[in-house]
């Protein structure tokens, strides 16, 4: 299954039209209704009717379907940051819907920042672990209806964009490769960060996705036999930790097949089956090869279910 980035098209630059609150949105983070403490007399918990919740979140795989086309779509760092503020500077803060269907008045974009501290920022006070680059917004409902009817009911439950964006399928050779250290770092730290909990006694995700096929560990376990034969000239060290992981059948978490999956789908091209001595092709099979691309994939759209 392929994978996709979109990209906000630099001639037009349309980028987003409107703001959807939604029963299931992309993204898989739902909102908070935040409430305010104003004392005024007798007059306690007044309702603020603010909703805060992501916008969008950076290198996240959001599945697909037209058709039947199945693929994955993403967004850059880059694109997120281009994004929120084009949409605050072409003055479109008003402009929402419902389902993305019908067009809906009384609701305001008030607050817009990006994420950009994993501990001090606002969206932690409010429970929520987004991504470093997450655009996230407060969104004041003036809408009756649309607060009594759907927010206080629950069937909406998050933010979802509405808009323009160009498919960027060419890109230079240079651009990819820094895509996939950037997955890379991603995953280092992610690691780290695990290794870093357990140290402290802290409650940590467990990874309980061990399903992949024996083609997965083959591969890993052959990228590890051809990266020897180099000298381990080909690998870094996150590359080998994840071989050895999938070699040996080890349970691993949503957040790395959804790596995983990102890695394989851009990384296909450097692969050479006819050359065992290319970096490319060590590294593709060290992350599970096309076994691992077809499970990663098929894994993640059951998860999304």
């Amino acid at each position: 299954m392929r994978i996709v980035e979109l990209i906000l098209d630099e001639d037009q630059e349309i980028g987003i039209e409107a703001i959807s609150v939604v029963e299931n949105p992309a993204i898989e983070e739902d909102f908070i209704a935040l409430k305010s403490q104003e004392f005024k007399l007798a007059e306690v918990d007044k309702e603020k009717r603010i909703l805060m919740g992501a916008l969008l979140i950076p290198n996240k795989p959001i599945y697909r379907r037209n058709g039947e086309d199945e693929y994955y779509i993403y967004f850059s760092k880059d694109t997120v940051l281009k994004a929120s503020q084009m949409y605050l500077m072409q003055g479109k803060q008003n402009n929402s819907t419902l389902e993305h269907q019908y067009e809906i008045n009384g609701l305001s974009l008030v607050e817009s920042w990006i994420v950009e501290d994993k501990v001090h920022d606002k969206s932690v006070k409010y429970g929520m672990d987004l991504p470093l680059g997450s655009w996230v917004g407060s969104v004041k409902v003036n809408n009756d209806k649309i607060w009594n009817e759907f927010v206080k009911t629950g069937k909406v439950k998050g933010f979802s964009i509405e808009g323009y964006f160009a498919d960027k399928m060419e890109r230079p050779k240079e651009t990819i490769k820094d895509d996939l250290s950037k997955i890379e770092e991603e995953e280092a730290e992610y690691l780290l960060s695990q290794v870093t909990a357990i140290l402290k006694n802290e409650d940590i995700e467990l990874e309980s996705y061990s399903d992949y096929p024996s083609g997965v560990k083959n591969n890993a376990k052959r990228g590890l036999e051809l990266n020897e034969k180099v000298d381990n000239k080909c690998a870094t060290q996150v590359g080998k930790v994840r071989a050895q992981q999938l070699a040996q059948g080890k349970p691993i978490s949503k957040e790395t097949i959804k790596r995983m999956f990102s890695y394989l789908s851009r990384a296909e091209e450097y692969y050479d089956e006819g050359d065992s001595k290319a970096c490319g092709t060590i590294s593709y099979l060290l992350w599970g090869g096309k076994a691992g691309l077809r499970w990663a994939g098929s894994k993640l759209k059951e998860l999304e279910k």
